[in-house]
């Protein structure tokens, strides 16, 4: 294992690297025993120990890998341990000739292996390209979960129709279906699956300890968002947006407009949130409450403080020391993990130390 040591400005924190090796990792899980699971695009499950040891495991279904499509995020059901709730949820992205949907599904948790996957939900058409899947998962606290799909790409408009699952949250049982109490069950015209919509490609959120959703979001070439997800909400996208055209840098759609949802706080530059985590380890005392987004282009982990609903301040914890964050994720031992993209991708653990 390597690590190495970053002051910041509350304590020196320890990064140690876990495990490596990986191909394109997209999500880390922790197994009640101690052992992770770790997403690669690829469609690889892996199983990893203590030690850093890591196995693929047998019985996923084959995905769609073109461009940002594979086996995407992980995230146990809240009961699991209990032997009758042991199941493993994922999203991936579902291949149909050359196009592709996203898709949910869960798998039983055996011990050691897999057992038969079982397929929950899938979006409401097949497109191409590879582009904007989201498929970030979160579950809620009264055991409904979260799905993020992106606008997969192409047509940015899809987030702003009601009866395209493309560019939207969903809201779903733990068995794939649309709650009863979703915000447009009783809307004809909208899709019974919508929380909400306006949302380029959210592939960060989490619920935090009072049950608020919170996501990251990428706009185009700038303008990434940090949004609270209220049900209902329409975030604008692509008709308002911070961010411009990747080709002639021109803003996009308008600032702000009446019945749309402004960003809570907008992330310089092109940050690229993917991964975020709130804070409630006593470990981390001082960051308690906090939100960390990892970024991939930019390569940094910052940390938001939140006061009323607003970001009332932020901490630059990385840059570039690990390379593209993918996922952030606090574990069950109270310490942070990371993982990074690419083809060499890397978990890494965060420890906090006294100065």
């Amino acid at each position: 294992m390597v690590q190495d040591a970053l002051e910041t400005d509350h304590f020196v924190i320890t990064i140690e690297r876990v495990a490596d090796g990986f191909a394109n990792p997209w999500a880390v899980a922790f197994l009640p025993d101690g052992r992770y699971l770790v997403s690669e695009r690829s469609g690889e499950l892996n199983l990893v120990d203590a030690n850093g040891q890591s196995q693929a495991l047998e019985g996923m279904p084959l995905v769609s890998q073109n461009g940002q499509g594979g086996l995407l995020d992980v995230a146990l059901h809240p009961e699991f341990g209990d032997g009758e709730h042991d199941w493993i949820y994922f999203t991936w992205s579902k291949p149909e000739g050359d196009n592709s949907r996203s898709a949910l599904s869960r798998v039983k948790w055996k011990g050691d292996s897999l057992g038969d996957v079982e397929h929950l939900f899938v979006q409401d058409r097949a497109s191409s390209p590879g582009r904007h899947y989201g498929s970030r998962l979160a579950w809620l606290k009264d055991g409904t979960l979260l799905m993020s799909i992106g606008d997969r790409g192409v047509d940015p408009s899809r987030a702003q129709a009601s009866d395209d699952h493309a560019g939207s949250t969903l809201r779903l049982t733990e068995t794939g279906e649309a709650p009863g109490d979703n915000p447009f069950v009783d809307d004809d015209d909208t899709l019974d699956e919508i929380y909400t919509m306006g949302n380029r490609n959210i592939q960060g959120i989490t619920v935090l300890s009072n049950g608020e959703p919170w996501a990251t979001e990428h706009g185009p070439r700038t303008g990434d968002e940090l949004n609270q997800i209220v049900p209902g909400n329409n975030y604008g996208w692509p008709e308002v947006s911070l961010g411009n055209d990747y080709s002639t840098n021109e803003p996009i759609g308008v600032e702000s407009k009446p019945g749309m949802v402004d960003p809570v706080y907008r992330f310089d530059g092109r940050f690229a949130p993917s991964g975020l985590a709130e804070v409630t380890s006593d470990a981390f005392e001082p960051w308690q409450g906090s939100l960390l987004a990892g970024g991939l282009s930019s390569q940094k982990l910052l940390r938001l403080t939140l006061e009323e609903g607003k970001v009332a301040d932020e901490e630059l914890i990385l840059e570039g020391e690990i390379g593209r964050i993918r996922d952030v994720r606090q574990g069950p031992d109270e310490a942070i993990y990371l993982l990074t993209d690419g083809g060499q991708g890397s978990l890494y653990r965060l420890t906090p130390s006294e100065r």
